[in-house]
């Protein structure tokens, strides 16, 4: 009677134990498999930056990134780098072939990595095509939670902020 709606903040785990054990509305969003996807004018220190923000500031928030996106173009230049830098700060990461020709011994990634909330230090890779391919991973994939575009095109930034439905676009 004193407590009108309850709003857990954490891992799907967690709000999905909050809603069997209470009889008080619960406002809670149970996944979160966000994704970055840095886009072909993606600047390299801003994208580092905000891929290993996203990922390790707090790996079992909701809106941690579970899945990178990498446009084709752009993957020679940023993901070895950026993978040194998520290795360095102890992430895991599990890639498609194509990103593990650019960074060997990146582990492989299975076909439910792309569906997963490691809520962890383990995040999956995947390079994709373009813009039309990112935009279609995340909705195949995405849980509408979060998703985040890196780039200095603003019709891209623009198009991904118009197409991709999530609770919060960036």
């Amino acid at each position: 009677g004193l407590v009108d709606l309850v709003i857990p903040r954490g891992s799907g785990e967690l709000v999905r134990s909050i809603q069997a054990r209470t009889k008080i509305p619960v406002l809670g969003h149970a996944e979160g498999i966000c994704h970055v996807y840095l886009d072909a004018g993606a600047d390299t220190a801003m994208a580092l930056g905000i891929v290993l923000d996203a990922k390790t500031q707090y790996p079992a928030a909701c809106n941690a990134a579970e899945t990178v996106l990498v446009h084709r173009e752009a993957a020679p230049r940023l993901l070895p780098p950026l993978a040194a830098a998520l290795q360095a700060a102890g992430v895991s990461l599990r890639g498609c072939a194509a990103s593990r020709e650019l960074v060997p011994g990146m582990a492989a990634a299975a076909p439910a990595d792309w569906d997963t909330e490691y809520g962890d230090l383990v995040l999956a890779v995947r390079i994709v095509e373009d813009l039309d391919a990112a935009i279609a991973h995340i909705h195949a994939h995405g849980s509408g939670h979060t998703e985040c575009i890196v780039t200095e095109d603003p019709a891209a930034a623009e198009r991904f902020l118009r197409e991709v439905d999530a609770a919060g676009v960036y």
